[in-house]
């Protein structure tokens, strides 16, 4: 009974926060979209920070954490090697001040 009481919480605190756990799939058709890194800032939809936890995310504001499994992710992407194949175009950015929107007519992609 502990432990239904302990995964019933884990699940309703886990769907409660809006986070951006992301899943790197090798398969571009089990990714939900395709993302391109770009060599430069200007270039970049969106620019990414890469977080060590995942209470560390915030929504959707460019602060990414990487998980190992895919049933864990929000949102499962392929990284391509062209940019007309992609969906969203990432800069990852060195400081987590510098994430955030850059376009905002994609912020829909990780809704």
């Amino acid at each position: 009974m502990k432990n239904l009481l302990s995964i019933i919480f884990f699940l309703f605190f886990s769907i409660s926060l809006k986070s951006q756990k992301i899943y790197s799939s090798n398969k571009s058709y089990q990714a939900d979209l395709k993302v391109f890194v770009v060599k430069h800032e200007y270039q970049a939809d969106l620019n990414v920070f890469k977080v060590s936890q995942p209470y560390q995310t915030d929504g959707n504001s460019g602060l990414w954490y990487f998980v190992n499994q895919q049933y864990l992710s929000d949102k499962k992407v392929f990284f391509v090697d062209y940019e007309y194949q992609s969906d969203l175009k990432v800069f990852f950015v060195n400081y987590k001040y510098q994430s955030g929107w850059r376009n905002s007519n994609k912020k829909h992609l990780l809704y």
